[in-house]
C-alpha cells in the first residue's frame, strides 16, 4: 500500500510542477505603471539592449488624456507602440512613436512596449514620461 502511494506522489510531481517550470521561460507579465497618490505623471528610466523590449501596463478611463514622451541617448534609439486591451492601435499610424497625446476612446488597460528601432546590436537608455488627466 505504501509504493502504491509513493509511487502515485512521484507520477502526480511532474505534472504539478511543469505548469510552474514553464511559465519561467514564457513570455513576463509587463510593468505595472501606478502613480504616486496625488500625482498623475511618473518617469521610468531604463535601459533596452539588442532586441530586448521593456513592456507596462496603465490602466486609465474613458475619455482621460494620455501623453506619453520617451526620449533616449543616443537620440532616438528607443521607440514606442500603444495597444489598447484588444490589440487596438488607437490610431497609431506606426508602430515606433516617440510621443503621443490623446483623449482615451475607452476604460481598461494600455499596453507600452519600449524596444530599439533596430535589432541590431546596441543599446538605449530611455527615459518614458507617462501622463494621465
Amino acid at each position: 500500500m505504501i509504493s502504491r502511494s509513493l509511487l502515485l506522489i512521484v507520477l502526480l510531481i511532474p505534472i504539478v510542477v511543469s505548469p510552474a517550470i514553464a511559465q519561467r521561460g514564457g513570455k513576463a507579465e509587463p510593468n505595472r505603471i501606478e502613480f504616486k497618490r496625488g500625482t498623475h505623471s511618473t518617469t521610468i528610466s531604463d535601459t533596452v539592449r539588442g532586441d530586448e523590449q521593456a513592456e507596462y501596463v496603465l490602466s486609465a478611463r474613458k475619455g482621460q488624456r494620455l501623453i506619453i514622451k520617451l526620449t533616449s541617448v543616443p537620440a532616438k534609439s528607443s521607440v514606442f507602440q500603444l495597444l489598447g486591451e484588444d490589440n487596438d492601435t488607437l490610431g497609431l499610424e506606426y508602430d515606433a512613436n516617440f510621443n503621443y497625446s490623446d483623449v482615451l476612446p475607452k476604460t481598461g488597460d494600455y499596453f507600452i512596449t519600449v524596444r530599439r528601432p533596430t535589432e541590431a546590436k546596441g543599446t538605449s537608455r530611455y527615459k518614458l514620461t507617462v501622463t494621465v488627466r
